[in-house]
């Protein structure tokens, strides 16, 4: 860069062989410090793991509907979530699954059944999603977009719904946050990220990225923006979370003025939501369940809309907690209502 054989822009950093992480990291020095204006990671690395993707698809009666399906779909929904301003991560990682399983998809099509996705028909789909693993089903999104662009309209895939539910007792849930807020199992940032899971329901997708300038401090204590009002937060968390803002760590040298709760490794960014879902993991939470629990938990206590605007839940996934939290209420109704001959 200093010979000017690698031009100061994004352009340049891309060009860059050979590319890898120390490429990244000096990209991330850059921006931090301003000397490269910001960009979407996520949108470039969707990009170019698209183009490796595809090259690798000789056949193009699969590779030209998928591309399509890419850049006319997905590619254009993440640009407008990056347009207004919301994270790119998780629309990126769906997309990714949803283009491997139509890439897979399409080749058994043609290699089982002669046919593309202009021939296919109803049984096909149903073979394929009934025969192998539920991430089968990611090929649903494919199949509403094939019948918008009228490439085929004779074939449909419904939801897929869960069979259960995870989630925890209500002793599980409060023991782990005991042994958050008091053992000494991980180490204060896990130990906050992992509290604010099992605590406020908190996805670790939304935790990791966490801004700074959403913790609310006044004279009467702390407070989250999680939604609208912000949340109150109680002793001993308190406490916690104050000592970890106190010690944020990866601060030093380039990534002074990290505007994150949980700075990451590289200058200016957050730490990566998988760092923190597999630290939470090792230690036996199970993630999935807590925020379940938690959230049940919640609505039990307090209006499902309520619950809603404070943690920044939709309504409509408030109030589908809400009433399974009720479930076993109106079962219990119901059983003490019914007439048993013999009396018993």
């Amino acid at each position: 860069m200093a010979s000017g054989a690698t031009a100061l822009t994004h352009e340049g950093l891309d060009a860059y062989e050979p590319t890898g992480r120390h490429v990244e990291h000096l990209r991330s020095i850059l921006i931090h410090h301003k000397a490269l204006p910001p960009r979407d990671k996520y949108i470039a690395y969707f990009t170019r793991w698209l183009e490796d993707k595809l090259a690798a698809v000789e056949n193009d009666e699969i590779k030209r509907p998928v591309r399509q399906f890419a850049t006319w779909h997905h590619l254009r929904r993440i640009n407008e979530l990056a347009l207004a301003g919301k994270s790119t991560r998780g629309p990126v990682h769906s997309s990714k699954q949803e283009i491997t399983e139509t890439l897979r998809f399409l080749a058994w099509l043609a290699a089982e059944q002669g046919r593309t996705i202009e021939t296919c028909v109803q049984q096909d789909v149903d073979q394929w999603v009934t025969t192998g693993p539920t991430t089968r089903h990611a090929i649903r999104t494919f199949l509403i977009w094939a019948a918008k662009s009228r490439i085929n309209r004779s074939v449909t895939l419904g939801f897929r719904h869960a069979r259960s539910v995870r989630q925890l007792t209500q002793e599980e849930r409060l023991a782990w946050i005991r042994e958050l807020l008091q053992g000494d199992s991980e180490s204060l940032p896990y130990r906050v990220a992992g509290t604010l899971l099992l605590l406020y329901a908190q996805p670790l997708v939304k935790v990791a990225e966490f801004p700074m300038e959403k913790v609310v401090i006044t004279p009467d204590g702390l407070s989250l923006q999680l939604g609208d009002p912000p949340s109150p937060v109680p002793e001993p968390f308190s406490a916690l979370l104050r000592e970890h803002i106190s010690r944020r760590p990866n601060l030093r040298t380039t990534g002074a003025g990290s505007p994150w709760l949980f700075p990451g490794y590289r200058p200016g960014e957050h730490i990566h939501p998988n760092t923190l879902m597999d630290r939470l993991r090792t230690l036996g939470i199970d993630l999935l369940g807590a925020r379940n629990t938690a959230l049940r938990e919640l609505v039990a206590q307090v209006p499902a809309p309520v619950v809603a605007e404070m943690l920044g839940y939709s309504n409509q996934v408030a109030q589908k907690h809400a009433d399974l939290a009720a479930e076993p209420f109106s079962r219990y109704a119901v059983l003490t209502n019914l007439k048993i001959p013999g009396g018993k």
